[in-house]
C-alpha cells in the first residue's frame, strides 16, 4: 500500500504506507532514525552518520552527502530514501528519485526541526516516539533561560579560508533566537568567506566549531592573539548544527556552555 505526503520542500512524494528499506543522507536524521526505533528497517547512511557508533560500524555506507554513490543505493533496494536540501546536491536528489521515493526535509529553525522530526515519525509509523521527542525537546528549550544580552558572535566552520555561519542557517537560528546572541555575519546569508581583517565589529565571542572543520587549540591560540578582545572557545558542533534528536541535550549544553561567557 502507498500514499502521498508533502515533504519540508513542498514536493509531493508518493511513499509507502510501513517503509522497511530506508536509506538516509543525513547523519542528524540517521540518528533520529535509530530513536524512533527503526533497527534494521534502515538499511543504508552516509560515511558520515557517526552515531549511533553500532550502526555505522554495521550498516552499508552509501557514500558521503554531497558525493552519494548511486549504484550503492540502487542495490540496496529502497522503498524511501530521506534527504537534506542542504546538505545533499540536487543531482544526487534528481537521480535517486529514480530509484526510490525521496522525502526531503529543509532547516533552517528550530521550528523547523521540530516539524521534521514529527514529520519523519509519520513517515515510518513511529508517530508516538516521535511526538515525545519533540515535546521534550520544545520543553528543554522552554526552560533554557539565556543571561546573554547585547553581545556579539562569530561562528567558524571552516579554515583555509575561514567560513562562518550566517543568516538562514540553523546554527543562525539557535545562535540568535535561542541563545540571544548578535551574529556579526549578519545580514549576509548562509556560509560566507570570512577575511578575519575585515569584519566590520570585533566579536564579542568567537565559537570554533568541532565540525565539519575539526577546530583544535592551535586554531583557538591564533585567533585569541588576533582578537585579544574577544573570547574564543572550541564548541560542540552537533549541539548546533543537528536538527534530529541530538536536540534532546542542546539545550542542556547551550546551558554549561553559557556558564563559560
Amino acid at each position: 500500500m502507498i500514499r502521498t505526503v508533502k515533504d519540508q520542500l513542498g514536493d509531493v512524494v508518493t511513499v509507502p504506507v510501513f517503509p522497511s528499506r530506508i536509506v538516509s543522507l543525513v547523519p542528524s536524521q540517521t540518528e533520529l532514525l535509530h530513536d524512533l526505533g527503526l533497527g534494521e528497517r534502515v538499511v543504508g547512511i552516509t560515511k558520515f552518520c557517526v552515531h549511533p557508533k553500532e550502526w555505522f560500524k554495521a550498516k552499508t555506507r552509501i557514500g558521503g552527502t554531497k558525493q552519494v554513490n548511486i549504484e550503492a543505493i540502487k542495490a540496496l533496494s529502497p522503498d524511501l530514501i530521506i534527504g537534506n536540501k542542504e546538505e545533499n546536491t540536487k543531482d544526487d536528489i534528481e537521480a535517486l528519485r529514480e530509484i526510490a521515493p525521496v522525502w526531503m526535509s529543509d532547516i533552517e529553525t528550530l521550528g523547523d526541526a521540530l516539524r521534521m522530526i514529527i514529520e519523519v515519525g509519520d513517515l515510518t509509523l513511529t508517530q508516538d516516539k516521535a511526538n515525545n521527542i519533540a515535546q521534550s525537546i520544545r520543553s528543554a528549550f522552554d526552560s533554557f533561560q539565556s543571561s546573554i544580552k547585547d553581545k556579539s558572535v562569530l561562528y567558524l566552520i571552516w579554515k583555509n579560508p575561514y567560513m562562518g555561519a550566517a543568516e538562514g542557517t540553523f546554527i543562525h537560528d539557535l545562535l540568535t533566537n535561542e541563545l540571544g546572541f548578535k551574529n556579526v555575519l549578519s545580514p549576509q546569508s548562509r556560509y560566507p568567506i570570512c577575511d578575519l581583517n575585515d569584519l566590520k565589529e570585533r566579536p564579542d565571542y568567537i565559537f570554533l566549531s568541532s565540525e565539519p572543520y575539526p577546530f583544535k587549540k592551535e586554531e583557538l591560540d591564533e585567533l585569541t592573539q588576533h582578537f585579544p578582545s574577544s573570547k574564543v572557545l572550541l564548541v560542540d558542533g552537533e549541539y548546533f548544527s543537528w536538527y534530529g534528536s541530538r536536540l534532546l541535550g542542546t539545550a542542556e549544553y547551550f546551558a554549561s556552555l553559557q556558564a563559560l561567557l
